[in-house]
């Protein structure tokens, strides 16, 4: 699965063929409509077990694995929701896409994706 990683991402998602970008436009398309803001939002706590198991692996270098893994999940179910959220506005594509994070107290990640929904025409 491709992620939102960089301007020049204009393939097809593999969440049903909608194309989305952080761009502002789509190559070969012309956007015809603007919808508005889509977005998807994810709370997610590691849990008791993988806490404790990350605070271990804190005390020394490296990547904490268990949080990596924590917040790859949320980014990838935040994009699911988005694009659920998008096609409830009949969106043919999402560009500007970005995402945002954040804590709530020391237990709960907030993940959110968002960007505009658009419908899009083949370009002449």
């Amino acid at each position: 699965m491709r992620l939102i990683s960089s301007p020049e991402m204009s393939e097809e998602s593999p969440l049903g063929g909608l194309p989305m970008t952080t761009a502002l436009e789509l190559p070969g398309l012309r956007i015809r409509e603007n919808l508005g803001v889509c977005y998807g939002l994810v709370v997610r706590s590691m849990g008791f077990t993988g806490g404790v198991t990350a605070s271990f692996k804190a005390l020394r270098r490296g990547e904490i694995t268990e949080y990596t893994q924590l917040l790859e999940d949320s980014r990838r179910h935040a994009i699911d929701r988005m694009v659920d959220n998008a096609r409830l506005l009949a969106a043919d594509a999402i560009i500007a896409v970005r995402f945002d994070s954040s804590e709530i107290g020391q237990q709960f990640t907030e993940i959110v994706a968002y960007g505009t929904a658009v419908r899009v025409e083949p370009t002449a």
